[in-house]
C-alpha cells in the first residue's frame, strides 16, 4: 500500500460498497397501522437496487467454479436491475456484458445499462417463456453463440437466494435486534424472499414471510394450489412471473398477497410525495402488501418490507403523470388537487386571471382566446371576485361600449380556494355542489384553477 494511503478510509472499488442498506420507518402511509412498518431501502446500493447483491455474488461464484474466465462475456435475461449489478461487476473486472430484456422495461433502464458499456437486446413481452423470441430464449442463444459467454441465469442460479441468506437476511436480523415478526418482499426470481426467509426462520421459526405478487402473475396461485395457471400482462416491472423460477423456495413463504397495478403504482407515488422515498413500482406493491398485513397486527409486532430499487428508472412511467393517465392508472382516491392541475391536457395556462382595474374587454378577450367559462379577479395576490362568460356576454349585448368599464363592476363572488394537497374526492364534492371551479393554492399563493371539466377529464382518464 502507498504510504500516503495509510490510515485513509476508502474502498478498493465500488463493489465493496454493496449491502449494509438502512431501515427507515414509514410514517404517513402507515399511519393507520397498529404495527410499525420498517422499509429496507435497497436503492442505497451503488447500482440503485437489491440486485447488486446477487450480481456480485453470481459472478464471484462463476469465477471460483471456472465458468467465467478473463475476457469472457456475462449474459443475463433481466428486467434491468440485475443487469446493472452485473454491468458494474463487468466494468470493474474487465468482462463484456450482454443483457436481454422485455420491451416493456423503461427507457431509463436500457440507457443505464448502455452507459455501463453493456449491449442490450430487447424482446417482446407478451410471448411465452419458451418462444424463440422471448428474452429467456434470446439469452440462451447468445450464450451458445459467443465463445467464453456465461449465462448467470438468476432465475435458477442457487447463488441468487444464497446471497440474500448470507447478506440481506443477517442485516435485517441485526438491524431489528431479532424483534421482527413479519417480512414482506416482492416475488420475481424469488431469490430475495427465499434467501432472507431461510435466514430469518433459522433464527426464529415464528417469523412470518409474506410475498407480494402483481395481479396477472402466476406465483400466488402456484403457492396456494401447486398448479400453473395462465398469466396475464401487468404494468409493474421486475416482479411476478409467467413460469416458476427455480430460485424460489415456496416452502419458506407463509402467504402470498396479490396487488393490482393501480394500487401498487399509486402507492409508489405516495411514497415519494409523503415519505420522500423515491422508488419503483415493485416497491410500492410491496409496501401496499405490507400495509395490508400491518393493519391486522398489534403494536407489539414489527413488519419489515424490502424496497428493491430507485424510482429514477421509472421517470417515464409510474412517476410520469401522462403515462399514468394514458394507462388509466390514476387512482382518484389517492390523488391530490395539484395532480389534476399539473396534468391538464388542454394547451392552456394553469391560471388565467385579470386584476382589479383591467377592463371587461380584456377579460372577454381571454374568454374568447382560451374558451374558458370563468376568470378570477385579483387585487395583488388576493382573489377578490370572478367573471363568468355568461355575464360578459350579457354585458356586451346590452352595451358594447360598457366593455371599457373595470372588471370589478361586473365580478361575482370569488371562487373557493383549496390547498394543492387537498384530496381529489374533497375537491369533487365542492365542484358537484355549486361551484363551477376552484382555485388551487400552493406555497401561500394561488397556482392554478380547477374546473368541473378538468375534474371530469381526470376521472375519465383514471377509469
Amino acid at each position: 500500500m502507498s504510504r500516503v494511503l495509510e490510515g485513509v478510509r476508502y474502498q478498493e472499488s465500488v463493489l465493496d460498497t454493496v449491502g449494509r442498506t438502512p431501515l427507515v420507518r414509514l410514517g404517513k402511509v402507515a399511519r393507520d397501522c397498529p404495527a410499525p412498518v420498517l422499509a429496507k431501502l435497497e436503492f442505497f446500493n451503488p447500482g440503485g437496487s437489491v440486485k447488486d447483491r446477487i450480481g456480485l455474488a453470481m459472478v464471484e461464484a462463476a469465477e471460483r467454479e471456472g465458468l467465467l474466465k478473463p475476457g469472457g462475456t456475462i449474459v443475463e435475461c433481466t428486467s434491468g436491475n440485475t443487469g446493472v449489478g452485473l454491468a458494474m461487476v463487468a466494468a470493474v473486472r474487465g468482462y463484456r456484458a450482454v443483457f436481454c430484456m422485455p420491451d416493456k422495461v423503461s427507457s431509463e433502464k436500457v440507457n443505464l445499462l448502455k452507459a455501463y458499456g453493456a449491449e442490450v437486446l430487447l424482446s417482446p413481452t407478451a410471448v411465452p417463456p419458451d418462444a424463440p423470441d422471448s428474452y429467456y430464449s434470446v439469452a440462451k442463444r447468445v450464450t451458445q453463440e459467443r465463445p467464453g459467454a456465461f449465462l448467470t441465469n438468476q432465475y435458477h442460479n442457487p447463488t441468487n437466494p444464497l446471497a440474500h441468506y448470507q447478506s440481506t437476511g443477517p442485516e435485517i436480523w441485526e438491524q431489528t435486534a431479532g424483534k421482527l415478526t413479519h417480512f414482506v418482499a416482492g416475488l420475481g426470481t424469488g431469490g430475495t424472499i427465499s434467501g432472507v426467509a431461510r435466514c430469518l426462520k433459522e433464527r426464529n421459526p415464528k417469523v412470518r414471510i409474506v410475498g407480494a405478487d402483481p395481479v396477472g402473475s402466476i406465483l400466488k396461485a402456484y403457492h396456494e394450489t401447486g398448479k400453473i395457471t395462465e398469466a396475464h400482462t401487468y404494468k409493474i416491472e421486475g416482479v411476478g412471473e409467467d413460469f416458476i423460477p427455480g430460485a424460489t423456495d415456496f416452502s419458506v413463504i407463509d402467504q402470498v398477497i396479490s396487488c393490482t397495478d393501480r394500487a401498487g403504482l399509486n402507492l409508489t407515488r405516495r411514497l415519494a410525495r409523503e415519505e420522500a422515498i423515491f422508488v419503483g413500482g415493485s416497491s410500492g406493491m410491496a409496501v401496499w402488501v405490507a400495509l395490508e398485513v400491518a393493519r391486522a397486527l398489534t403494536p407489539e409486532d414489527l413488519v419489515v418490507v424490502l424496497l428493491p430499487d430507485t424510482g429514477e428508472r421509472y421517470l417515464s412511467k409510474v412517476h410520469n403523470d401522462e403515462w399514468m393517465r394514458d394507462n388509466h392508472l390514476f387512482d382518484p382516491a389517492v390523488s391530490r388537487a395539484r395532480d389534476i392541475v399539473s396534468g391538464k391536457r388542454r394547451p392552456i395556462p394553469r391560471l388565467l386571471s385579470v386584476k382589479v382595474g383591467d377592463t371587461l374587454r380584456q377579460a372577454l378577450a381571454l374568454v374568447e382566446q382560451h374558451d374558458v367559462t370563468q376568470i378570477p379577479v385579483f387585487r395583488g395576490a388576493e382573489s377578490v371576485g370572478t367573471l363568468y362568460d355568461s355575464d360578459l356576454l350579457k354585458s356586451a349585448l346590452a352595451d358594447p361600449a360598457g366593455l371599457d368599464r373595470p372588471v370589478e363592476t361586473l365580478m361575482a363572488e370569488p371562487l373557493p380556494c383549496v390547498q394543492g394537497d387537498e384530496p381529489v374526492e374533497q375537491v369533487a364534492r365542492l365542484l358537484a355542489a355549486r361551484n363551477s371551479a376552484v382555485l388551487i393554492s400552493d406555497n401561500g399563493g394561488v397556482s392554478g384553477i380547477l374546473t368541473r371539466f378538468d375534474m371530469l377529464q381526470f376521472i375519465a382518464g383514471a377509469e
